[in-house]
């Protein structure tokens, strides 16, 4: 697990760290960095509380899908992170 955050995500807002993107295709063609697609899975690294009678479901460690065009990317100590409403994850792995 990363080390830990500077940050804190407030009410409904998680922290996801992206997975890496495809390199290959199943059948072993290499992808260019121009054709690969913005991953659509990731890892939360930190969750706010939640709203006042809605308490966040996911927790650090987590490993979610989200919308493809889901959270806003953001950049911490050099690192690159999304910041999203829980309401854009659409699945805990």
């Amino acid at each position: 697990m990363a080390k830990k955050l500077s940050i804190t995500p407030l009410h409904d807002r998680v922290i996801v760290k992206a997975a890496a993107a495809e390199e290959k295709t199943a059948g072993g063609i290499i992808i260019p960095d121009t054709a690969k697609e913005k991953p659509q899975r990731g890892t939360v690294l930190a969750a706010g509380p939640g709203k006042k009678d809605e308490p966040v479901t996911v927790k650090a460690g987590d490993t979610v899908l989200y919308g493809k065009y889901a959270g806003t990317e953001i950049s911490i100590e050099g690192q690159d992170y999304l910041i999203m409403r829980e309401s854009d994850i659409l699945a805990i792995i």
